[in-house]
């Protein structure tokens, strides 16, 4: 909806236990080292990560690793495409290694928060609590390190706010977290209350708390983005319009404004060809990343739209792709056994 944010916030699928310790709002930990690395030598890998060849980019980083093997950047951008392939153990390990060439780096703890958070997302009951127990030192570490970090404050925060006492959360510590983030930054503090209160099931507290956020014009992408996959879910078209809005101002060249403008164009039946257009143009564009919607999401709206043009066969289609991308979407599944039904039940003759 991933920030600890994003794309998928769409939340962690974790059983029994260990799905009370980390939720994926967690696991998509706003990155705060998502920038061009300053060394030259790792464009062609950084090229490669931003075009979601995480294949090539692994490959580019372990040979310059092996050129430069005290270069912690290298380790860093490692642990962020192994991230995002889905490699746990290799990510930790690269972000490990980054955390001991330089320990008073904020991001690089930050990131191996993550990184142990998305390995507990995969683990059984008893490693996923001392997993999660080592992402929450590591994000609050990288506070320590620089409270100018806000996303790994927001990692801090999500985690006490989620999490059970056992694996070291509790509300308790995210309220002092909360107030001392709010007096650097009032979006992110109402961002945070917010997200908070989403952890607890009281949406109509997240949503205001989400809204003086945006009426305050956040600075960070991820923490607008992030709603904006709140309020999708929520079926919030207004609110994603106001975060489409503020996404372009802060990120203009973020293909997400286009994505949540054309869900909130859908949800309200109106601008059908401009939302075609705008949906056609994320798949082309966005990365396939956590804090992205993934393109099984494009996919779906695009049936919805189809599916309110009364347009059967290529809503059919588009939910017939959604589902082969993903095929746990129980949307995407729904919606074809509702219009194949009605395809084979023919027109409805006159009474």
């Amino acid at each position: 909806m991933p920030a600890i944010f994003g794309a998928e916030v769409n939340r962690i699928r974790i059983a029994l236990f260990a799905a009370l310790l980390l939720p994926q709002a967690l696991l998509n930990t706003r990155a705060a080292a998502d920038n061009p690395p300053r060394n030259p030598s790792l464009e062609a890998a950084y090229q490669a990560y931003e075009a979601s060849d995480y294949s090539k980019a692994a490959q580019l980083l372990k040979r310059a690793a092996e050129q430069n093997p005290r270069d912690p950047e290298i380790d860093l951008l490692l642990a962020k495409t192994y991230y995002e392939s889905q490699q746990h153990d290799a990510a930790i390990t690269s972000a490990e290694k980054a955390v001991a060439l330089d320990p008073r780096n904020s991001v690089y703890h930050e990131w191996l928060g993550r990184v142990y958070g998305e390995k507990a997302d995969h683990a059984g009951m008893f490693s996923a609590l001392s997993l999660a127990k080592k992402a929450r030192k590591e994000f609050e570490r990288a506070v320590q390190l620089d409270d100018k970090n806000f996303s790994a404050y927001q990692a801090l925060i999500e985690f006490d706010c989620s999490a059970p006492s056992i694996a070291g959360g509790g509300e308790d510590k995210a309220a002092p977290e909360i107030a001392k983030l709010a007096s650097m930054d009032a979006a992110e503090g109402h961002y945070a209350a917010g997200n908070c209160r989403r952890q607890k099931k009281d949406f109509a507290a997240a949503d205001a708390e989400f809204d003086k956020a945006l009426e305050l014009h956040p600075k960070s992408p991820e923490l607008i983005f992030d709603i904006g996959d709140h309020a999708m879910k929520h079926n919030q078209p207004e609110r994603l319009l106001v975060v489409a809005a503020e996404g372009e101002r802060v990120a203009p060249s973020d293909p997400r404004s286009e994505f949540y403008r054309a869900v909130a164009w859908i949800m309200r039946s109106e601008h059908h060809e401009d939302s075609e257009r705008l949906l056609r143009d994320y798949l082309k564009r966005a990365p396939l990343r956590n804090t992205f919607p993934s393109p099984w999401r494009a996919h779906e709206w695009l049936g919805h739209l189809y599916e309110n043009q009364q347009n059967t066969q290529a809503a059919i289609q588009e939910y017939e792709t959604a589902l082969k991308l993903e095929p746990k979407n129980k949307t995407a599944r729904e919606a074809l056994k509702r219009l194949r039904k009605d395809e084979s039940a023919g027109p409805r003759l006159p009474s």
